[in-house]
C-alpha cells in the first residue's frame, strides 16, 4: 500500500517520557526527593504488589496532564537486576581480577559525564538551574540519604562573549569554573547518581540540565564544536 508524503512541518513531534529505575524499593523516596529538588513535578504514585511505588514525573510545571516531558520512575526490575548481576560477574566487577574495559569506562565517564547514557532537560531560566543544583548541595550535605551519592559536575559556555561571560563570573555555579561546553551560548550542569541506576552494570545515572541563551542562532542545542577548551583528554 502507497502513502503520500507527509508534510513534516504539519506534524508536532516530541519526546514522550523516559522510563527510569531506582535500585531497591527502600531507594525510592530518595529518588523521589531528588528529581523534585531538580525541579520535575511530582504528578502520580502508585504501589507495586512486588514492592516499592511507581512515579510519574513532568518536566512541564505549567501543564501537568500533558502527553509529553514525562519521567517514569520505578524500581529496577528483578530480570533486569539479575542481568547487571550476571554482567558483573562475569567481568570480575569490583574484584582483583576485574577485566581492565571497567576501570577504561570509569575513567573515561569521570572525564566526561556526557560519555555515556544520559537524561537532559532544558530550562528557561539560568536563576532556576543555578538554585536547583545549589539546592542538590545542600540535601548531599543535609540528608544522610544522600551522602555520597550526588556528585555535580557543570560546564560553562566556551569563552568570548563578553556579557555571558560576565553573568557566569557573577554566577553562583559557573564562577571559576574552567569546564566548558561543546558548543557556545550555553550552560549545562550534571547530576550524577546512584540513586537511578538505568545504563551499564547499573551503577548509575547522570542528569543533565542545559540552559541556552536567546537570540542566538548557534548555542549549544543546535551546533556542537569541540575547541582547545573542550579537550578533557
Amino acid at each position: 500500500m502507497k502513502f503520500g508524503k507527509i508534510e513534516r512541518s504539519r506534524v508536532a513531534q516530541s519526546i514522550s517520557h523516559v522510563n527510569l529505575h531506582y535500585p531497591k524499593p527502600e531507594d525510592g523516596p530518595a529518588a523521589v526527593l531528588l528529581l523534585e529538588t531538580l525541579g520535575l513535578v511530582l504528578t502520580q504514585e502508585m504501589a507495586i504488589p512486588t514492592g516499592g511505588s511507581f512515579y510519574r514525573f513532568t518536566a512541564n510545571a505549567n501543564d501537568i496532564n500533558h502527553p509529553d516531558n514525562i519521567v517514569y520512575l520505578s524500581p529496577l526490575p528483578p530480570a533486569t537486576a539479575g542481568l547487571f548481576e550476571a554482567a558483573r560477574a562475569a567481568l570480575g566487577y569490583g574484584t582483583e581480577n576485574e577485566h581492565p574495559a571497567v576501570a577504561a569506562y570509569h575513567a573515561a565517564q569521570a572525564m566526561d559525564p556526557e560519555f555515556d547514557f544520559h537524561v537532559g532537560f532544558l530550562v528557561d531560566s539560568l536563576e532556576f538551574l543555578e538554585e536547583r543544583y545549589q539546592a542538590l548541595k545542600r540535601l548531599e550535605a543535609d540528608d544522610q540519604r544522600f551522602s555520597g551519592r550526588l556528585k555535580v559536575v557543570v560546564n560553562r559556555a566556551l569563552p568570548g562573549n563578553s556579557e555571558i561571560d560576565a553573568r557566569l563570573d557573577a554566577s553562583p555555579l559557573y564562577a571559576g569554573v574552567t569546564r566548558y561546553t561543546y558548543g557556545r551560548n550555553g550552560v549545562q550542569a550534571f547530576c550524577m547518581t546512584d540513586l537511578i541506576v538505568d545504563g551499564p552494570m547499573a551503577e548509575g545515572i547522570v542528569i543533565e540540565f542545559d540552559y541556552v541563551f536567546p537570540g542566538y542562532e548557534d548555542h549549544i542545542m543546535s551546533v556542537s564544536e569541540v575547541t582547545d577548551e573542550t579537550i578533557r583528554a
